[in-house]
């Protein structure tokens, strides 16, 4: 026996049934703001981020709440006001003043520090990372500000240290170069 068409009403109503079955559906899934566990239980999952690369790069601090990775590098406090107490030279060759070890979790940094040099001198400030220059060298008594690539192999290096100097040299016959870093952080591309 040939199909007959249904008549329009009959499909109709269906259509109007299955549009109100998937507008309950979407109405009555899970929210968003909490990941459910699944078999259900009484203790959260803990949740973990990973990219392409199959590296973790965001996880939450199951033992006692809040993040856990990444790492967030925090500077200690500092006299910013007070050159005597920054890192200083009379070099006049390129000298290393200060040296910090910081995860590596972005590809990108920003750096931002204060120069200054004694009276009547001049010299100059430059940021090496793992042995590599980072940014700009500068004029002593200008500031410091970059945000560029890291110089080094995010790939191989992800999650391990990487060492930042700051390096000063005097260019005149005599005198003090000062640094003192004010921000520091990891960006995205």
């Amino acid at each position: 026996m040939a199909l007959l068409p249904e008549d329009i009403i009959d499909r109709l109503i269906q259509m109007e049934r299955r549009i109100q079955a998937l507008s309950t559906a979407v109405n009555t899934r899970p929210s968003f703001n909490e990941i459910r566990p699944f078999p259900p239980s009484t203790a959260r999952p803990a949740l973990r981020i990973f990219d392409n690369h199959n590296h973790e790069i965001f996880a939450d601090d199951v033992a006692t709440g809040g993040l856990a990775r990444p790492w967030l590098q925090l500077m200690p406090p500092v006299d910013h006001l007070n050159q005597a107490k920054w890192p200083s030279t009379t070099s006049t060759a390129f000298t290393a003043i200060a040296q910090s070890f910081n995860p590596v979790w972005q590809p990108r940094m920003r750096l931002a520090m204060y120069t200054k040099v004694s009276s009547g001198a001049t010299g100059q400030v430059k940021v090496m990372v793992d042995g590599q220059q980072f940014g700009p060298t500068v004029a002593a008594g200008q500031t410091f500000d970059h945000t560029g690539p890291l110089p080094v192999d995010l790939a191989t290096k992800f999650g391990k240290v990487m060492t930042v100097e700051i390096h000063a040299v005097v260019t005149s016959a005599s005198g003090t170069v000062y640094a003192q870093p004010v921000s520091m952080y990891g960006t995205q591309t």
